[in-house]
Formats: C-alpha cells, structure tokens, sequence
C-alpha cells in the first residue's frame, strides 16, 4: 500500500523547489528544476514500487509504468520523461545547457510537475 506520508512529503519537497524556481536565479532556478524532477522520480518510483506495478529498468520506466497502470495519462508521461532527460542533462552535462530552454522550462515546463502532482496527491493523498 503507498504510504500517504511519504506521498505528502514528496509532494511538498518538490513544491518548495518550485517555488525557489519561480524566484528566477539562474543558479538556483537550474538546481531547484532539477530537485524538482529528482522528487518526482522518487515519487513515481514509491508508487511502481509500493504497488507492485512492475519493474524499471531507467527512471523513465517509473512513468512509462504509471501510465500503463492508468496512474497518469501517457501525454503527461511523455512530458515527464522530457523532464528526466533535463534532469540528467543538468546532472551530467551542466555545460551543455541551453539557457534559452532552461527559462522555457522554468516558465512553462514547471506546470507539467504541478500536473504531475496533483495527480498524485488526487490518487494518493
């Protein structure tokens, strides 16, 4: 059974890195963008774990699962795994940034985690 609490927990973590996102340094928007999408992972990964849903061979698998289960929509698991891939670019080739789409991201890209958790927490919480 998934445990509400850490559902709850998980939640707000990557609420507060939105909100730090929202604050616009570049330095901390690209950081918290990234915090941000590292909760969701754990979330989705709680999830496919708790209940069993299979198992992940990459992070993009934790949403590619949910979605197959009926968790979340497949075009909100198409926008996630964007957002694990930018996750891992920020993780593994910062220099590589594309600034431009870091602020897309930061302004429009951040809505598709809110999406994200409100489905979570309407199933979960």
């Amino acid at each position: 059974m998934v445990d509400r609490r850490i559902i709850a927990e998980k939640v707000d973590s990557v609420e507060r890195s939105l909100k730090r996102v929202r604050s616009r340094r570049q330095d901390i928007v690209i950081f918290h963008l990234m915090q941000a999408v590292q909760g969701c992972i754990d979330l989705a990964a709680h999830v496919v774990s708790d209940e069993e849903m299979g198992l992940a061979a990459s992070t993009h698998d934790f949403f590619y699962l949910l979605s197959d289960n009926g968790v979340v929509p497949r075009d909100l698991c198409e926008r996630m795994i964007k957002a694990v891939g930018f996750r891992n670019l920020v993780a593994h080739e910062y220099a590589k940034l594309d600034l431009e789409k870091v602020y897309a991201i930061a302004t429009d890209g951040i809505d598709d985690i809110g999406e994200f958790l409100r489905v979570m927490v309407r199933r979960y919480v």
